[in-house]
């Protein structure tokens, strides 16, 4: 931002009455000029390269993609000054207070607002966003993890059987509903976790987020094809096809070391 020049400020809150309420708060404040909203972590992503807002002000717990997710997907050091939205209580909360900005507990005043606006404006005008960018990667570093190690193995249960599946036979995973189907030698499996449980407990290194709904073994991958800005159709060894979303093609880039 130059001098003079007026805010503008992102609200992403899967809840459109508090999304709202934010909405209305910031259009009292005269530094503010274009507020943008999104209902979603997806379209947090999208907003926030398409319009790089100087203040993002992100709920923490959405469906699909939450809070910490946007961050991961955009990059710590990529992301614009942030404000956690979040409805954790005060011990909850002791893990974002030594490394973000600020945050919003909601229910929260229009006073609590002002003051975290306050914060926000002197931020500004410190420039010193890369610090910011640098606490933010510490704190999604010490967010609780959902497990002690990486799973080498599923545990799939079916029918009154249980079967052991190795992960490294696994070509690919799709979001099921709540579940996800496992993709393992051309049949379906069903397995009862969220995908993003699932991506976490998966190693980082054979499996990479490809789509909001879908997780590749990179060495199924046999090619991908360009659709259309900037997305790609991935063709597995067996023939499958997933989607490369543009707003993921960063982290499979990230795995290959080399651009797409």
């Amino acid at each position: 931002m130059t001098p003079g020049e007026l805010m503008r400020v992102l609200v992403v809150d899967d809840e459109a009455p508090a999304r709202q309420r934010v909405i209305d708060l910031l259009r009292q404040d005269t530094s503010v000029g274009t507020v943008l909203e999104a209902a979603d972590g997806q379209a947090a992503v999208e907003a926030i390269l398409d319009h790089r807002p100087e203040l993002v002000l992100l709920d923490v717990q959405m469906p699909e993609l939450d809070g910490l997710g946007v961050v991961e997907a955009i990059g710590a050091a990529e992301m614009p000054l942030t404000v956690f939205i979040t409805a954790y209580d005060q011990h909850a909360l002791r893990a974002f207070e030594a490394n973000a900005l600020d945050y919003l507990l909601k229910p929260f005043s229009d006073e609590r607002f002002e003051g975290m606006m306050a914060r926000v404006k002197t931020r500004l005008d410190e420039r010193s966003l890369r610090e910011f960018g640098q606490r933010v990667m510490k704190m999604v570093s010490m967010a609780p993890s959902t497990a002690d190690r990486r799973w080498d193995r599923l545990v799939v249960k079916s029918g009154g059987s249980t079967r052991f599946v190795r992960a490294v036979d696994i070509d690919w995973i799709e979001a099921a509903g709540v579940y996800v189907n496992l993709h393992v030698a051309g049949k379906e499996l069903l397995y009862r976790a969220a995908l993003n449980e699932v991506a976490d407990r998966l190693d980082p290194r054979r499996f990479v987020r490809v789509h909001r709904s879908a997780i590749v073994n990179i060495e199924s991958i046999v090619q991908l094809e360009p659709i259309s800005h900037g997305e790609f159709d991935a063709v597995l060894r067996n023939g499958a096809r997933t989607r490369v979303s543009r707003t993921y093609r960063a982290q499979l880039e990230k795995r290959l070391g080399q651009p797409l």
